[in-house]
């Protein structure tokens, strides 16, 4: 059947606009103002995108699945002990899907380009959140649990994921002369909120000794999410290995589908480990942890939601002001002579 549809052009770096320029990828690109058909058919094509998307897309699935089986599984109506599961499944279906979304239709228009990942971004500040609400309510060290750090370590979180959202589409949308520093925003857009949320696990981890620590069979779990997840932040910030050898790593290898590899497996061990506290930590934590409430769950992930789309309009509707249009209009009319010439 495919071979009966004419597939979309691949094109080379000088072929394409510099918005749409990868660092080592010379090679692999689509048509920068693609239609939406177009995008949708460059999923069963090699460019340096598909193993981007597919990547991504297929794990939701997986994800969606799990969700599903707790849905169907728990008495979640009633008991509240599993809402922070829940709310941390569901932002693992959101940001490998927003992923793959933004990869995919990336390549309609600049603007379309910038809209996407504002989505992809806050998709994975909600990611962040729903960690942190299932390490508040199953990871947390004996020792701090009720401590004044556990009480307010919702609300910091859920403050830190929006401002991450805030930061990194600031970072694409208002910086786009200054790739580095737009770069460089967006590492400490999430870099941050990764930390902040971390903290309990770190100590638990790397500087608990004694009573209290919580050592059980997760903890082996969560040292392996830990490396994947630093694995992930180097490839993210060092655009290893096609860096070293522009051009090789076109359509395989390079560092952004090593990264969502990485991301998804952390991903996975992070769920397994989380399951295991939840499972094993689950009589003494309903003994002696603070409450699990709709606020600190269900509701600190909807004003999380809420707020990031709230963030990523503003930042949308900037870039459909006359100016912008114009200027898009004008780079797509420029292109399309140009190509006409190939």
């Amino acid at each position: 059947m495919l071979s009966l549809i004419k597939l979309p052009q691949v094109l080379t770096i000088n072929q394409v606009p510099k918005v749409f320029h990868e660092d080592g990828i010379i090679s692999g690109y689509r048509y920068p103002y693609s239609s939406a058909q177009d995008c949708v058919l460059s999923l069963f094509q090699l460019t340096n995108e598909t193993l981007n998307i597919w990547t991504h897309f297929l794990p939701t699935w997986f994800f969606l699945w799990k969700l599903l089986m707790v849905l169907v599984e728990e008495e979640w109506q009633e008991d509240t002990y599993c809402w922070p599961l829940l709310v941390f499944l569901v932002s693992c279906c959101l940001y490998p899907l927003a992923s793959s979304c933004a990869h995919t239709f990336s390549t309609m228009s600049e603007r379309a380009r910038h809209i996407c990942f504002f989505f992809d971004y806050g998709a994975l500040s909600f990611y962040s959140l729903g960690s942190a609400i299932t390490y508040s309510s199953y990871v947390f060290p004996e020792k701090w649990v009720n401590s004044p750090f556990h009480k307010y370590y919702i609300p910091a979180a859920t403050l830190n994921s929006v401002i991450s959202t805030g930061l990194a589409c600031y970072s694409r949308s208002t910086v786009k002369s200054a790739a580095k520093l737009g770069k460089g925003l967006r590492i400490v857009a999430f870099t941050f909120p990764y930390l902040f949320d971390n903290i309990p696990l770190f100590y638990r981890m790397f500087m608990c000794t004694g009573e209290g620590c919580t050592v059980n069979d997760a903890t082996a779990v969560h040292y392996q999410h830990t490396a994947l997840a630093l694995l992930t932040g180097f490839l993210f910030a060092t655009h290893l290995p096609e860096r070293l050898a522009p051009g090789s790593f076109d359509y395989i290898g390079h560092s952004h589908q090593l990264f969502h590899v990485f991301a998804i497996i952390g991903t996975y061990f992070q769920l397994t480990a989380i399951e295991l506290d939840m499972t094993l930590r689950k009589r003494w934590l309903q003994a002696h942890s603070q409450p699990i409430t709709f606020t600190n769950t269900v509701g600190a992930a909807i004003l999380c939601v809420a707020s990031s789309v709230c963030i990523i309009s503003i930042f949308s509707r900037t870039l459909f002001s006359t100016r912008h249009k114009k200027n898009d209009d004008l780079k797509r009319s420029h292109f399309s002579v140009a190509s006409d010439s190939w």
